[in-house]
């Protein structure tokens, strides 16, 4: 039996229309590495462009077992309930060995995953932090063409991966545990100090003591750096404090967006990741022109055998490209 490739037009009226199936559909080929499903992509995302840019987009991170998965379902339940259509995107980590991932966000947001206003997609993070911004930023513009008002990108942990989040976000959330001066030593700065929102999640009985002390080991520190990031007790076990972080949240996207905030960071973060994306698509090219797995073996035994330096040899691949 013949298989029936979808067209752009089908593409952009599905998507356009609010077809789940679609959308995922138009996802998977963002994704994609043939060169055929890359260039369809890119027309169609090209093509929607007019469609987006409605939508307030929240980036959360964490560290490993804060909670995000379950937070993120109590969040989008009161984001519903204030009229939200919501679009959950997750990057899930790749094995190294067979470049594959779990995908499990449906299952751990088993409620929201039913609720037809509501749309997950869980992606490998392939473990290229380049990659993770290319395919999230396209991703979220079918989103945003799809008619998803309120886009959540969940990133894999704390690192490089999540600072490059941040140009695709309007708010930027990291979940940390209660422990605040070990947390400190364990985090890099570079994401507290991009961080719109700190939230201590399971301050609940038997945490709360410390909790309230990282809360003051976190204020103090941010203080020392801007100054202007908030910090947040939750538990998304007792579902304390879940009103709050929404009412800040919905407090900021409305700020944001009326005082033009909201577009003109976009028009940085466009500029921004141009820059920042363009070495990984040169080293791209590089690695595909005819003949350079064979050149760079031998830059490789000349480096080894001490007829050359580093630098030498970085200068001869340069001349070959």
């Amino acid at each position: 039996m013949a298989i029936i490739r979808l067209t752009q037009e089908d593409y952009l009226q599905g998507i356009t229309s609010g077809k789940r199936a679609i959308l995922s559909k138009a996802i998977t080929l963002v994704e994609s590495t043939l060169p055929s499903d890359k260039m369809l992509a890119k027309s169609i995302v090209n093509s929607i462009l007019p469609q987006t840019g409605k939508s307030f987009r929240l980036g959360i991170s964490g560290v490993p077992g804060v909670g995000k998965s379950t937070f993120i379902e109590l969040l989008g339940k009161l984001l519903l309930a204030h009229g939200k259509k919501l679009a959950i995107l997750t990057i899930d980590p790749s094995s190294h060995r067979t470049t594959g991932s779990i995908l499990g966000d449906k299952t751990r947001m088993s409620q929201l995953a039913v609720i037809p206003e509501v749309y997950i997609r869980p992606s490998p993070s392939s473990n290229l932090l380049g990659g993770v911004g290319r395919c999230t930023a396209e991703s979220i513009l079918l989103c945003e063409a799809a008619g998803y008002d309120f886009i959540i990108i969940e990133t894999v942990g704390v690192g490089q991966s999540e600072i490059q989040v941040k140009n695709l976000v309007d708010y930027f959330m990291v979940m940390l545990l209660p422990g605040g001066g070990d947390d400190l030593q364990g985090i890099k700065k570079g994401i507290i100090e991009e961080a719109d929102l700190i939230v201590i999640n399971k301050a609940e009985e038997g945490n709360m003591t410390i909790a309230l002390e990282s809360k003051l080991h976190y204020e103090s520190a941010l203080n020392l750096l801007h100054g202007h990031t908030k910090v947040m007790l939750s538990s998304a076990k007792t579902q304390t404090g879940m009103v709050e972080i929404l009412t800040e949240i919905l407090a900021q996207e409305f700020v944001l967006t009326s005082n033009g905030t909201k577009l003109k960071n976009r028009q940085t973060q466009k500029l921004s990741r141009l820059k920042t994306e363009l070495p990984q698509r040169l080293e791209e090219l590089f690695f595909a022109l005819p003949g350079i797995k064979k050149h760079w073996r031998l830059i490789e035994v000349k480096i080894l055998d001490n007829e050359i330096t580093v630098e030498q040899g970085l200068d001869e691949l340069v001349a070959f490209f």
